[in-house]
């Protein structure tokens, strides 16, 4: 039997399984094991020479986004509209075979938008090619789910399945759970709280299951069983999405209204070219970019082309700003000048731990080198002057 054909038996029995305190510990076991065969349905198979083909793509600007969805629900279009960037659309489904990257120059900033096969139902288990797809999504910083206005609202339930099943989690922040192996101890349980979704025997039962006898688990919030699942299993990503409904000209103004109104959604026409500028705003604040322009000493501010920095990638602190511009730059930092909104007042002397924002104007003043070693000013600790007074020279005799 196939991991595939395993994974639906599970899932059957799982449907069948009624849902109580006395079933829970079994249901935690069956979620454990279905979690960790679509780990090995990810792995490459053994004695597979080298990689196989892909879509991946060279990263390139300061973000990446990628555009998931079912086929022929415009995503080469709104790929055109955005970047510029030709991608051939069709009134067939699966006109794009291949990954298409564009950029858009939104901010001065550049964003990478990469356009991709559509996806169906299954693709989590290789229909499709939908691993491939999935995989380029997983390197991505967030992710726009293109679905069409006048479909059913199942399309959205149906790729989020696919997605969460690949061990990406939309929209959620990762769980509060400290998890650490250890070699010997056994299992230490703890939590910071009440918890009412698992227990100690549980937790003991799942942890048995991935072969793990000695460990250190500690509970900071009511987490759930799925939530200790992707804490042991570590290959979790979570990402932002938005859910663009697109063709809204072809639904009524009350779907359009109700369709804008759920969370991290919003609506446009690739069509008709309507609200675009809302979509690249939208995009704009959940990728949480943070411009930085530098001023040279005794200089004004170059604000042609800023230091771009996000909390995905590496940080937005004055040290984070540094080692973007050198690496070897933050030992020689004496002091940081900041206008703009995270300063308090204009300027701000600030440390290498200042959390940096939007737009935030930077001064690095570094350290002086200190010549011969010595001190500065009227007291200097180290003189030219022979050590021995007998050495010195003497000074002529005043004249009177």
């Amino acid at each position: 039997m196939g991991i595939v054909e395993r994974i639906k038996e599970i899932e059957a029995e799982m449907a069948r399984t009624q849902k109580n305190k006395a079933t829970e510990y079994h249901l935690g076991q069956l979620k454990a094991k279905i979690a960790k065969l679509r780990t090995q349905l990810l792995e490459p198979p053994k004695g597979s020479s080298g990689a196989g083909e892909g879509f991946e793509v060279t990263k390139y600007g300061h973000g990446r986004v990628a555009l998931i969805g079912f086929p022929s629900v415009g995503k080469s279009t709104l790929l055109t509209m955005l970047t510029g960037t030709h991608s051939e659309a069709a009134s067939y489904e699966f006109t794009t075979l291949t990954c298409i990257p564009g950029i858009i120059h939104y901010n001065d900033t550049k964003i990478q938008l990469l356009d991709l096969p559509g996806i169906i139902e299954g693709a989590s288990e290789g229909k499709g090619r939908g691993r491939q797809v999935i995989a380029v999504s997983k390197s991505s910083d967030i992710v726009l789910m293109v679905l069409d206005a006048s479909k059913s609202e199942g399309h959205r339930q149906i790729l989020t399945r696919e997605l969460e099943a690949v061990g990406l989690r939309l929209n959620k922040r990762p769980p509060q759970i400290y998890f650490k192996k250890k070699k010997t101890g056994g299992i230490s349980f703890n939590s910071t709280l009440h918890l009412t979704h698992i227990d100690e025997k549980l937790c003991y039962q799942i942890l048995h299951e991935y072969k793990i006898h000695n460990a250190e688990v500690l509970f900071r919030e009511d987490a759930t069983v799925d939530d200790l699942i992707d804490v042991i299993e570590g290959n979790r990503k979570y990402m932002k999405c938005i859910y663009v409904y697109n063709k809204i000209d072809v639904v009524g103004i009350d779907d359009v209204d109700r369709l804008s109104r759920q969370p991290n959604s919003i609506v446009i026409s690739c069509n008709l070219k309507l609200n675009l500028d809302r979509l690249l705003a939208k995009m704009w604040d959940a990728m949480g970019l943070v411009r930085v322009y530098t001023k040279p000493q005794g200089q004004q501010p170059d604000f042609s082309e800023p230091v771009v920095l996000s909390a995905d990638r590496g940080g937005c602190t004055v040290e984070d700003f540094c080692n973007h511009i050198h690496r070897n730059l933050v030992k020689d930092v004496k002091y940081v000048l900041v206008w703009g909104t995270s300063a308090r007042h204009y300027p701000q002397h600030c440390g290498l731990s200042h959390p940096l924002q939007d737009e935030d104007v930077v001064q690095i003043v570094k350290k002086k080198e200190r010549e011969d070693g010595g001190g500065r000013g009227r007291f200097k600790s180290h003189s030219n002057a022979p050590v021995r007074i007998s050495d010195r020279e003497k000074k002529a005799p005043l004249k009177t």
